[in-house]
């Protein structure tokens, strides 16, 4: 404790996936894997709400995730594209 009686512990590290695991499993946070890995978990994400959003009719929702989805999948074609190259 410190002196003004407020318990202080140190932070927990974060232990990194073990090896041959998964990449993306569902216990890691997205964008733990870089840049692409957050896109591809935003598209496939945004893919979801969107089906939410269609059930439930909400036009202009559904509109914008849609066009995110496209982006989200925009990105990753084209940084396959360069990584091919």
């Amino acid at each position: 404790m410190d002196s003004g009686g407020v318990l202080v512990t140190k932070p927990k590290k974060r232990r990194r996936a073990a090896a041959g695991a998964r990449e993306g499993a569902r216990h890691e946070e997205p964008g733990e894997g870089g840049a692409d890995e957050a896109v591809a978990f935003i598209a496939e994400q945004t893919g979801a709400l969107r089906k939410v959003a269609e059930r439930h009719k909400l036009d202009v929702l559904y509109y914008l995730l849609g066009m995110t989805k496209l982006e989200a999948d925009e990105h990753l074609r084209l940084r396959t594209k360069r990584k091919l190259s």
